[in-house]
Order: structure tokens, then sequence, then C-alpha cells
């Protein structure tokens, strides 16, 4: 038993920042930003949007596109890292909004790599029978988490959230190889504002993300290329049987490097970054969503999902669609 998924959902704010408003806020330029991580624009939430907002929106046009109501679901697993509450979690914000009144719900936490997690998450409980309908959602508001003066960090990251709902079933195919490597973990943190002293100064630089881009570049190229052939080798399948590769939307030329590594065409490699920027765990099923509503997927085309991120953390994962 697997979980299929049955329907796609996403929420894209509508506030648009590129990189020419990027320039008036700190030393760049639109073609800098092109050329190092092919990122034009960002959306950042405005007004009353959160992540929690953004996550009912992207969970009820997946619901919609699938064709179940919020009755059915008994499970609504979220990936953020960017939370407005500590409780209740986004996921039962989710389930209030939606009307999904029969669900357990919770947050779950990977950073960028979260969807994946969640979905394996989703996954196991469905393969176990306890759970036969799921939403899994990947939300982020970055935008509260990015220092705006902090050039190697505000140029990259955007807001958003993707969702997709799976239901049990005795046909399709499901595989996942995950990992983490704690000992990596502070070349990318973000401290939380909750443990700020009363006597601190009012701004403290680690409750913003801070990252060594380049740890980070090397660990992708190199972690998430062999993510997706341990993958492969497991299911004794090759390159050539995977149809479409959806990776973590952080910079284009660490897509371009994973296709490289791996020989494959740059054309199985589908990007959105240059419009969303870097969207953490809503990234995978934001380009997903996407990929969906332009039919690009035809039934029986085997994809790649694969993702790294904050922990450090990456894995890999296998459908059917």
């Amino acid at each position: 038993m697997i979980g299929k998924i049955c329907g796609t959902g996403s929420y894209i704010p509508s506030l648009v920042w590129d990189n020419e408003k990027l320039a008036q806020l700190v030393e760049t330029d639109d073609e800098w930003i092109r050329e190092r991580t092919g990122i034009a624009r960002r959306h950042l939430i405005d007004g009353e949007e959160t992540t929690s907002y953004m996550a009912a929106q992207a969970a009820g046009e997946a619901l919609k596109d699938a064709g179940v109501r919020p009755e059915e679901v008994d499970l609504i697993v979220v990936a953020t890292m960017s939370s407005q509450n500590i409780m209740p979690c986004t996921a039962c914000e989710v389930q209030k909004v939606i009307g999904a009144v029969n669900a357990a719900c919770f947050d779950l936490n990977a950073a960028c790599t979260g969807f994946l997690f969640a979905l394996n998450t989703a996954q196991a409980y469905i393969g176990q029978g306890i759970y036969k309908t799921a939403i899994v959602i990947g939300t982020e508001s970055l935008s509260n988490m990015v220092n705006w003066d902090d050039r190697s960090t505000c140029i990259l990251f955007g807001d958003g959230a993707g969702a997709v709902v799976l239901k049990a079933s005795e046909d399709g195919k499901y595989s996942q190889v995950t990992y983490s490597d704690g000992s990596r973990g502070d070349v990318l943190t973000c401290s939380s504002r909750n443990q700020k002293k009363f006597e601190d100064e009012p701004r403290d630089e680690s409750t913003y993300m801070q990252m060594d881009g380049g740890e980070v570049f090397k660990f992708a190229v190199s972690k998430v290329p062999e993510a997706v052939r341990e993958l492969l080798d497991k299911e004794q399948m090759t390159t050539e049987e995977v149809s479409y590769y959806i990776l973590h939307q952080a910079n284009v030329r660490i897509v371009r490097s994973v296709a490289k590594r791996l020989g494959e065409k740059a054309e199985k490699f589908p990007t959105n970054m240059e419009e969303y920027g870097n969207t953490s765990s809503a990234s995978i099923p934001i380009l997903l969503d996407e990929l969906n509503k332009k039919k690009t997927f035809q039934n029986g085309d085997f994809i790649v999902l694969s993702g790294f991120g904050g922990g450090l953390t990456y894995g890999a994962s296998l459908i059917r669609w």
C-alpha cells in the first residue's frame, strides 16, 4: 500500500520583489544575482498572509484538484521552519480553516528537505494502514527570517506554499532514501527569537538565517547525486527510466551541477527559482503543482524528488505518476 498523489495545490503571495528592488537595499544588481543564483524575483507575504494561511490555501486547492472532501482527510503533515506560532501547530491551523475535522495533525522541520521528510512520514502511516487520505504541505514565510541587510542571504529566499493529497492505493510506486549530518549543522543556522533575554540588544543577528554558501553548495552537488543514485540502485532502475527530476529550487547552478554529475539532460530538471527564489520546504510541491497544472506528467512517468537543507539534511524519493 502506498499513498498515491491524486491532487496538487499551491499558494504564491502577490507581492513581488525583483532584483532591482533588492539593489535599493544592498549592494547588488540584477546581473550579479541572476548569474550566481538564477533568481530574478521572489514573492513575499503581505497584510494578513501568514505561513498557515498560505498552507491552508494550498491545501484547499489540492483537495479541489483531487476531488476529495475535507472530511475524508485523516492526516495532515506540514513541513515548515517559519510558523507564525509555536502552538497551535500550522497543521492544526490548516485543519481549522479547511474543515478537515477527522484529521490528525502535526508539523515537522527538516528545513529545505522538509517536504520530502513529511512525504515519507505520510507514506509510512499509509503503508501501515493507519491512515488512508493525507495532505502533505510545505509552507514558508522566509521573509520573516531573512536579514534584509545581508546580501549573501536576502537575494535567495521567498515565501509560498505547496501541497499534495495522497490516497491509499495498491497501484503505484514510492521509494525513498533520506539522511542527516548533524556534524555540519553550523553551515546553515537560525537561532530562535524565543530564547532572547530581555537585556539583549534589540537586534540579534543569530536570529536571522546565517549561511556558508560555499559549504552548502558543495554539500548539495555531492549528496544529491549520491542519494539519487542510491535510490535508483535500490529500485534496480537507470537514469534513463526517470522522466523528470524535481529538485529543491535553491540555485540554478546546483541543479545544473546535479544534472551533469548524473549524466542527464538539463531538460529533465525543470526549474522555477527565477520567479520564486528559494522557498525552502515549499519549493518542491510548488514546482510539482506548476507542472501538474501544465499537464507535464504522463500516467506511469517515474519522477525523482530530491532536496537538501539545514541540519544538514538530504534525500531523494521516487514516485510513479
